[in-house]
């Protein structure tokens, strides 16, 4: 059966043309990081959740591994994602209806009509690299069939495909320990082969703002500086 690849990308290897899809959800007081309110309050873990995502956006563009699209919900209207596309040419999308992983099948499905590889991110994950966004392009140019950035929680913060996977997102738990756990018992199931790279961490709980804030890469991100 096919076992995860975690060696590096043969140096000099094509990254290829990767479309980098970013999840995310307007930056709505009392509607995104409700876990982070009794700490930040509602403006503070808004403002958390803009930054965010330009993080993300600032992140995927400096990749350079393909064209960025912001895939909104529960629309594009929020004028924070009206800056970033103005700001830095990214195409507004919008997830639509159903659960995560529905939206999740469509939005790659979609681009991979257009392009010959995708990344989809969320920006929950302002620990990652650009070189992550560059290694997973470098891989799906190499063969692999998927790619993962796993997270400590147990799910993961970013899936490459080269073509459409139904299959690893219909009847998924979301946001449980076993997401990647499941994810690769498909993959096995499946015969795909798959690469992953290093564990990052997710900004979800008061603890994590400790990290954010002792990372001088990201501390600038962190309400109130």
């Amino acid at each position: 059966m096919p076992t995860p690849n975690r060696e590096p990308c043969v140096p000099g290897a094509s990254a290829g043309d990767s479309a980098v899809l970013i999840f995310a959800k307007a930056p709505v007081p009392g509607a995104v990081k409700t876990r982070l309110i009794p700490v930040l309050g509602v403006e503070g873990a808004a403002q958390l959740a803009e930054r965010l995502i330009g993080w993300c956006v600032d992140m995927a563009v400096a990749a350079g591994v393909g064209p960025v699209e912001l895939w909104c919900t529960p629309d594009a209207a929020h004028p924070a994602f009206g800056a970033m596309a103005e700001r830095h040419g990214v195409r507004l999308a919008v997830q639509g209806e159903g659960d995560l992983g529905e939206r999740m099948a469509r939005a790659l499905a979609d681009a991979l009509g257009r392009h010959p590889h995708a990344l989809l991110i969320g920006t929950d994950c302002p620990s990652f690299e650009v070189a992550d966004l560059r290694q997973a392009t470098a891989w799906l140019a190499q063969g692999q069939d998927a790619v993962f950035g796993p997270v400590e929680d147990g799910g993961y913060w970013l899936i490459g495909l080269s073509r459409p996977q139904p299959a690893l997102f219909e009847g998924m738990a979301w946001s449980t320990k076993d997401v990647m756990a499941v994810t690769r018992e498909r993959l096995r199931v499946l015969g795909l082969r798959w690469a992953e790279l290093p564990v990052r961490w997710d900004l979800d709980r008061p603890e994590d703002l400790a990290r954010l804030q002792a990372d001088p890469r990201l501390r600038d991100l962190a309400p109130g500086r």
